[in-house]
């Protein structure tokens, strides 16, 4: 019999992704509280893609993160927090994106292209640690439920980058840009859940950027010869 704890409520994403790279390290034992966090969080990770997320257990992950088993309970309450921390990171990504394209003198549609082909930061992942999360979502409600709930946030950040879009005059507007956000995680995620199912022999990222750029034109306010030189212009800056 498999136990599941609910799990708790969690800190704003933001809070809790790139953990590493968020803490200040202000003393030794800070920084060593750091270091054990991520170690657990690596280890879980692999093991999840080894094993499948219910198959592993906290003994498990605390024996190859090589810390005694009470120790995770000092970072993560459940298991489940892994997986929760791992969609933190996801909706952070999507932060940047929005970040960045606020910052972007440049097309914000450039920004949606690179964030799609990040596939919000999954693109570096493995097929098997991919179809581990896909699996525990479909299997475990408390993690599901926490799945709708980041999505949910990470759409209404991808509004506000598609907005600017709009704003800029980049991507037409008889498309309400929540709708655009909404039809855009939907075909990014049946991408990645695709790639991961057959242990494909490309890259995530360049799956997804050949999807967008197949998706791009067709909400461009340019006519057909303008994208075409627009994407033109891209690709040089991008070899410079």
């Amino acid at each position: 019999m498999v136990i599941i704890r609910a799990i708790s409520p969690m800190p704003r994403p933001s809070a809790i992704s790139g953990h590493l790279k968020t803490v200040p390290l202000t003393g030794r034992r800070e920084r060593h509280r750091v270091q054990t966090r991520d170690r657990l969080y690596r280890a879980a990770l692999d093991l999840f893609a080894q094993r499948g997320f219910l198959e592993t257990t906290v003994e498990d992950i605390t024996e190859a993160a090589d810390v005694g088993k009470g120790t995770f309970f000092n970072y993560f309450p459940t298991k489940e927090h892994i997986l929760a921390e791992f969609g933190g990171e996801r909706v952070a990504a999507v932060e940047r994106a929005l970040e960045k394209a606020r910052k972007t003198k440049g097309p914000v549609t450039d920004v949606i292209r690179e964030l799609a082909g990040n596939a919000a930061g999954q693109s570096e992942k493995s097929a098997a640690l991919l179809r581990a999360i896909f699996a525990a979502h479909a299997s475990c409600k408390p993690v599901r439920d926490e799945l709708v709930k980041r999505s949910q946030i990470a759409k209404r950040i991808l509004t506000d980058i598609f907005l600017l879009a709009q704003e800029r005059g980049e991507i037409r507007r008889n498309i309400a840009a929540a709708d655009l956000a909404r039809l855009t995680q939907i075909v990014f995620m049946g991408a990645t859940i695709s790639w991961s199912l057959k242990e494909p022999h490309s890259s995530l990222r360049k799956t997804c950027e050949e999807i967008w750029d197949l998706i791009c034109p067709n909400l461009e306010i340019n006519d057909g010869r303008s994208s075409r030189a627009n994407r033109a212009s891209t690709k040089v800056r991008r070899k410079s």
